[in-house]
């Protein structure tokens, strides 16, 4: 590794665990500005060049390089990704209305007219966004078409639209039937263990707890989805209409 990069990998900045593999940490960290994710590098974004390359808003994981490094992990997987920070207004960052493989319960965006957020944009060629597409098993990748949804790059870019991935089981509410916002995962576990008996008897009573029994069950975690709607805890997003087509 050139000495002048030994600095910018994904350890040195603090970057390298993924949610996959440390699910009370998801959303995983993300970078403090704008980067060039080239394996297991980040390096300094001089310049966006983005021709040829769908633009993706990230609320979740995927603005975590060490998680996006290993949905792109693959011989072949092609060329460096621009991760661009970027102030996005009319999304706010809910909560899937399902339990993951890995672990966790993911974010998914929700409609929020008034609510401004600083998140990521990342930038994919065709390969990697067929790659990304295969890891969202229970997303659907919908287009958000300006203006209704105002998204501002950090080099004061405005884009006519872009994809997000929005959760088709629906996201949870907030006990008064509007979307909640996720709160990061420790909180966020405690707080579902803490509204429901059955959910403490299948995932135990702590965050660790229900972490440990999802990775080791994937039936747990179909079950465990089902009773998010059983519980009358899932709400629409508000962008089920939306399609990429």
């Amino acid at each position: 590794m050139a000495e002048s990069h030994e600095h910018r990998t994904l350890e040195a900045l603090g970057l390298a665990d993924a949610p996959r593999d440390r699910p009370l940490s998801y959303p995983g960290a993300w970078p403090a500005e704008s980067g060039l994710l080239d394996g297991d590098l980040l390096l300094p974004l001089d310049r966006l060049t983005h021709p040829g390359r769908a633009p993706v808003l990230a609320v979740g994981s995927n603005a975590s390089p060490a998680q996006l490094r290993h949905k792109l992990a693959a011989p072949g997987a092609g060329s460096p990704v621009p991760m661009v920070r970027a102030r996005v207004t009319g999304i706010d960052v809910g909560v899937s209305a399902h339990i993951s493989l890995h672990g966790y319960v993911s974010a998914s965006p929700v409609v929020a007219p008034e609510v401004s957020r600083e998140l990521f944009v990342i930038w994919l060629d065709d390969d990697q966004l067929a790659r990304v597409d295969a890891t969202e098993p229970n997303f659907d990748r919908v287009r958000l078409p300006a203006p209704r949804f105002r998204v501002e790059l950090d080099n004061g870019e405005t884009l006519p639209e872009v994809f997000s991935y929005v959760n088709r089981h629906g996201v949870l509410h907030n006990g008064s039937g509007l979307a909640r916002s996720h709160p990061g995962q420790r909180p966020l576990i405690a707080e579902l263990l803490a509204g429901s008996v059955e959910l403490r008897r299948r995932f135990g009573v702590t965050p660790e707890e229900f972490a440990a029994r999802a990775r080791a069950d994937a039936r747990l975690c179909a079950w465990g989805t089902r009773l998010f709607a059983k519980e009358k805890w899932v709400t629409n997003s508000g962008l089920e209409r939306l399609r990429c087509g």
